[in-house]
């Protein structure tokens, strides 16, 4: 009896043990997570030191640390050819330069968000390391934003910084004083700057070498800048929580000036101009593609075929696009197309010079299957194709629209009747037919649609006969025009009025809809569909009717732009009308809450 009680005893001892051994996991283990970014111990030389002229730096902190994204986050100023090597040891991290440091420097490295802990990966925000290689710190600060200059969103990761030169030239021929970067809200700040005038420039250094290279985007301040100070009082909140404030704290402290520099980011309208490619895909046509919009076309010259009249040109309006129909069948047959070709090309200063090219136009061929068996061949007749912009419900604003595959020789007008339905007939309406390019591959049928109205557009086949003399097949569709109780309207005001400004609706994702230029009985925006849409307002100062970039060789600034700040939520058959003073909300709070978030999301997706 004895045995059987001891042995119980053992076994409930043993199972006891074996249930607390598993509920130890359930409760909290280790403590609370660690939410403390790491903290600066001690340094060699001290943050702050004089008279350093070693090339390496040692930080230590009170936990593991480790370099996140040094290349993206570490801005060390002045810059150098030669980055500096950042690792990290440990608790510890050594930043070894790589070249000699200048006399008298105030050397600053700002390590944005590199510095985490190794295992929670809590961030020590721009922790600002700076010495001096001489015997005192340059201490004053500019700080400001950078934003597009076209949509006003603020840009981020861009290099900002200052000459002491005045002369614009020096942009393009050495490397920044001293530099500072944008952070995700487009706001820089360029420390230790030493007492003086500068020139300040952003720039989107896409060769990393700290200066301005043609074709790169760049922003430019207007005016010298000096930067100063002055002590004032300043409040430190403490809060208790993310909603409740425990104290505040005033103190006298250093206000850095300037600290509101705007600068408005833009790409030059310049691009390099050279010859792409040339391109047969049929034996009766030929594409010439250029790098960017050209003045005036190329000069080409057959050299193992005559082509004179016996060709159609058609261009894009830029002419950077060229497509050579050859109308003689003779043509055809060339294999190879020879010929010298003139153009116009940049340099690397973007200066134009004249280039001549001996171009081989070869037909594309198909790949064969050599071992395939031979295919009867079966001559069959493709008819002309076109397309057109028809739909079941028609718009009563736009015209129809026929794009053809390729230039027509004749067009048969009595083939194309436009009928409207009048009670249950359709009777036939007179209408315009328009060519809207020079080759004649593209057409529209303009009508003044009747709202609701339906009608019915019929075809005869063989009405339109292409240069190759193909004709089309016969079309019959019918439509019905939406009312104009479908649309809505905005008509808006400028106060005060300005004659230079060109007034635009936007989509609800920041996309162009209409222009039109500002009148003072007030600019009419029709037809514009149920839904959320914008207003922006920009400053045509050479009245050509289209938003311009700026250019630094002129010192010319990007136009002006303006955004109405709030959303238009627009309902069917709702006239909007409203005076604006672009004016009087600032600038940077202009751009309405929502297109700010979906700016901010592209940014993160990128």
């Amino acid at each position: 009896m004895k045995i059987k009680i001891y042995i119980a005893v053992i076994i409930i001892g043993i199972m006891w043990l074996v249930y607390s051994c598993a509920n130890r996991g359930t409760g909290p283990q280790g403590g609370p997570k660690d939410t403390t970014p790491p903290k600066v111990m001690k340094s060699f030389p001290a943050n702050g030191s004089l008279n350093f002229r070693k090339k390496q730096i040692q930080i230590q902190f009170n936990k593991m640390v480790a370099i996140d994204k040094p290349a993206e986050n570490i801005i060390i100023s002045p810059p150098s050819q030669k980055p500096p090597d950042v690792k990290a040891f440990g608790k510890d991290i050594v930043v070894n330069f790589e070249e000699n440091l200048q006399d008298s420097t105030t050397y600053t490295i700002n390590f944005g968000n590199s510095i985490v802990d190794l295992n929670e990966k809590n961030v020590l925000k721009n922790y600002l390391f700076s010495f001096s290689t001489g015997s005192q710190i340059d201490t004053l600060k500019i700080s400001g934003i950078v934003i597009n200059a076209e949509d006003l969103n603020p840009v981020s990761g861009l290099i900002v910084g200052i000459y002491k030169e005045t002369s614009d030239s020096v942009f393009y021929k050495k490397p920044f004083l001293r530099i500072g970067k944008t952070d995700d809200f487009g706001h820089f700040s360029i420390d230790n700057v030493r007492k003086g005038k500068y020139k300040v420039f952003a720039l989107g250094d896409a060769n990393h070498d700290y200066y301005f290279e043609p074709g790169e985007s760049l922003a430019m301040c207007d005016t010298m800048v000096t930067p100063t100070f002055k002590m004032e009082e300043m409040k430190d909140t403490l809060w208790k929580d993310s909603t409740h404030i425990d104290t505040i704290k005033t103190h006298i402290g250093t206000h850095f000036l300037p600290d509101n520099i705007m600068l408005r980011f833009f790409k030059e309208n310049k691009k390099r101009q050279y010859f792409v490619k040339a391109e047969r895909k049929e034996p009766f046509v030929f594409n010439l593609y250029f790098n960017a919009p050209a003045a005036k076309l190329p000069d080409i010259k057959p050299l193992n075929f005559n082509w004179d009249k016996k060709y159609l040109l058609q261009k894009n309006n830029n002419m950077d696009s060229l497509t050579y129909w050859l109308t003689d069948s003779t043509l055809w047959k060339v294999d190879t197309l020879q010929l010298t070709m003139t153009y116009q090309k940049t340099d690397s200063v973007f200066h134009l010079y004249s280039v001549t090219d001996t171009l081989n136009i070869s037909m594309r061929k198909a790949r064969t299957n050599i071992h395939a068996k031979p295919l009867k061949i079966v001559k069959k007749i493709v008819p002309l194709n076109f397309t057109n912009n028809l739909a079941a419900t028609f718009d009563v604003y736009i015209p129809i629209v026929f794009n053809f595959e390729v230039p027509l020789s004749d067009i048969d007008i009595s083939k194309i009747k436009l009928s409207q339905k009048v009670d249950t007939t359709f009777k036939q309406v007179p209408f315009k037919w328009r060519q809207i390019d020079s080759t004649k591959i593209n057409f529209a049928i303009d009508y003044k649609w009747k709202p609701e109205a339906t009608y019915q557009l019929k075809i005869d086949s063989a009405a339109f006969t292409s240069i190759y003399n193909k004709t089309s097949n016969k079309l019959k569709s019918e439509f019905k025009i939406k009312s104009l109780d479908e649309y809505s309207s905005v008509k808006l005001f400028l106060s005060p009025y300005n004659p230079k400004a060109m007034l635009q609706i936007l989509d609800s994702k920041d996309n162009l809809i209409a222009t039109k230029p500002a009148s003072e009985k007030g600019s009419v925006f029709q037809y514009l569909r149920p839904g959320d849409y914008y207003v922006r307002l920009f400053i045509d100062d050479n009245g050509n009717g289209v938003w311009d970039t700026g250019d630094l060789y002129s010192r010319k600034q990007p136009e002006q732009v303006f955004y109405y700040p709030k959303k238009l939520t627009l309902k069917a058959n709702w006239d909007f009308e409203e005076t604006w003073d672009y004016n009087q909300v600032p600038l940077l709070k202009q751009k309405p809450a929502e297109l700010k978030k979906l700016a901010a999301k592209k940014t993160q997706t990128n």
